[in-house]
């Protein structure tokens, strides 16, 4: 009995990876993530949104790459030896680059830890956040990646 009593409390928690922008934390759910490279060279696409940096090879493939802090309305952009590529895998097979400023931790989260938010409309970056985690002192700002996805086809 026990035994299954602690599987019930395992699927109530999930792993997101910690990255940062500034000081800011937010947490991916690791479900989404594909791969984590470094920066290498972005090929430009004419005429794209400009959140979209372009497109990198990825092993052969074209992947396109965003950029989260344009998306979200913060300042451009700034790199250094900590910036990554996050490759997301999202369903059809679809592959999504993401710039963030450093990938920092795999966190587990129960529900108990995390608090649901309120979307204010007037706020882009809350449209992006479907919950805040508490990872001990820290707090982690919870992407919901399909509205970072929709969002990018509505645009």
């Amino acid at each position: 009995m026990a035994a299954r009593k602690l599987e019930t409390m395992e699927d109530n928690r999930k792993q997101y990876i910690v990255i940062k922008f500034g000081n800011e934390q937010y947490g991916i759910d690791i479900r989404y993530v594909d791969n984590i490279v470094r920066l290498q060279k972005i090929t430009r696409v004419p005429k794209a949104q400009p959140y979209f940096k372009g497109v990198i090879n990825l092993r052969g493939e074209v992947v396109p790459v965003m950029s989260l802090r344009l998306k979200m309305g913060l300042e451009n952009d700034t790199f250094t030896n900590s910036s990554r590529i996050i490759i997301l895998k999202l369903e059809q097979q679809e592959v999504l680059g993401i710039m963030v400023d450093e990938v920092k931790e795999v966190v587990t989260l129960g529900t108990d830890e995390i608090d649901r938010v309120t979307h204010n409309p007037k706020d882009v970056k809350s449209t992006f956040i479907n919950g805040v985690g508490k990872n001990g002192e820290d707090l982690i700002s919870l992407f919901d990646i399909n509205s970072v996805i929709e969002e990018k086809e509505n645009s």
